[in-house]
């Protein structure tokens, strides 16, 4: 089954490709790799999900903030490659948590961005993964993440 496929299996919608907000591009691809700028939690309805994960939110509402960051990165993905099965594999996540100092369940929130990628790319979407606790986070966005996926 292919990426786009599995994602309208899963009832989910991207949402429009975030525009940078200064001198940068989302993607920049090199050879085989594109790499993702950091991409927030932008909902398909133009949402953002903000706050501190272990203050103002749970570590689920943060879960879900990783995973609604991993659709607007697969938007980004989408419309630099034209399509999401041009992706052979995600190589690399980066996920920042919003969040207190004394606060320990960095992968559980990025869990939902990395279990995600897992249901629709299978094997394939398996990666390797830093998830790290941030002191804030730009217009206090819940999580910001980036990506490295290997295209063929």
């Amino acid at each position: 089954v292919s990426a786009e496929a599995r994602i309208a299996e899963l009832g989910l919608t991207l949402p429009d490709a975030p525009r940078p907000m200064a001198s940068y591009v989302t993607a920049a691809r090199s050879g085989d790799l594109v790499f993702t700028a950091g991409h927030g939690p932008s909902r398909a309805d133009g949402t953002v999900i903000t706050g501190k994960v272990g203050a103002e939110l749970d570590v689920e509402q943060g879960k879900e903030a990783a995973r609604v960051t991993a659709l607007a990165i697969l938007a980004t993905l989408k419309a630099e490659l034209g399509s999401l099965d041009q992706i052979t594999r995600i190589v690399k996540v980066l996920g920042m948590v919003n969040c207190p100092p004394d606060f320990k369940h960095h992968p559980e929130v990025i869990n939902g961005c990395s279990d995600l990628l897992v249901e629709i790319f299978g094997d394939a979407g398996k990666h390797a993964r830093s998830a790290v606790g941030m002191g804030s986070l730009p217009f206090n966005i819940a999580v910001e993440i980036e990506m490295v996926v290997e295209v063929g």
